[in-house]
């Protein structure tokens, strides 16, 4: 007997399962990863740019008003 099929290199299906734990590891890292925040600066970068909007918008608003004012 050569063990051909054997083991978990010897055929598809133990290339499969390697390729599927691999998978399965790095799915669960990424996930850690995102829970702790570390990869949350392009959230950070999102909420900057809404928070200058809404400085925008505030701006705009009191403009307007101003304008009704000396109507």
């Amino acid at each position: 007997m050569n063990g051909m099929g054997y083991g978990m290199y010897g055929s598809f299906w133990g290339f499969f399962l390697n390729l599927l734990i691999i998978l399965l590891i790095a799915g669960v890292a990424v996930l850690m990863l995102n829970r702790s925040g570390y990869m949350a600066s392009r959230d950070n970068e999102r909420l900057v740019k809404i928070e200058k909007d809404i400085e925008d918008i505030k701006k705009t608003v009191e403009d307007i008003k101003s304008k009704l004012e000396e109507i």
